[in-house]
């Protein structure tokens, strides 16, 4: 059985996992503030936000650890979009927050089929990270 890494409990990854790095509660001024510079709709800020927010924050996991969290998102992916809805749904009574409209992302299975490219599989879990534009131009939005 494979053991959480940081726990000494089983590890069973869920695809609400995938969004913890975006989770804003109590960091809105911080968190939420860089985020809202995003559009989670837009393609190249989806893979900007996947690398920063997913790929790095799952880097020191284990090969067979990513392979166990890159299952479950698959699974996700090749099942019903309704069910990857319900993961970008606001819980009032969850510890846990999405930025602003984020519960009504349009196409959920487009924003999470991007974090494929990088699952162990396809050796890009080291993939460098695309350039801000901001940084060089201004805002973008």
């Amino acid at each position: 059985m494979l053991m959480h890494p940081y726990l000494d409990i089983p590890y069973r990854p869920q695809l609400k996992h995938f969004l913890g790095g975006f989770d804003i509660y109590d960091r809105e001024e911080t968190l939420g503030a860089e985020l809202d510079e995003y559009d989670p709709e837009c393609p190249s800020d989806r893979v900007e936000l996947i690398y920063k927010f997913i790929v790095q924050r799952f880097s020191a996991l284990t090969h067979r650890h990513k392979f166990v969290l890159f299952s479950v998102l698959g699974e996700a992916l090749d099942g019903e979009t309704s069910k990857l809805s319900e993961v970008f749904k606001h819980d009032p009574f969850s510890h846990s927050l999405l930025p602003l409209g984020w519960n009504e992302i349009k196409d959920p299975k487009s924003f999470l089929n991007i974090c494929t490219p990088f699952s162990p599989k396809s050796g890009l879990m080291s993939y460098t990270s695309p350039v801000r534009k901001t940084a060089q131009h201004g805002s973008r939005h």
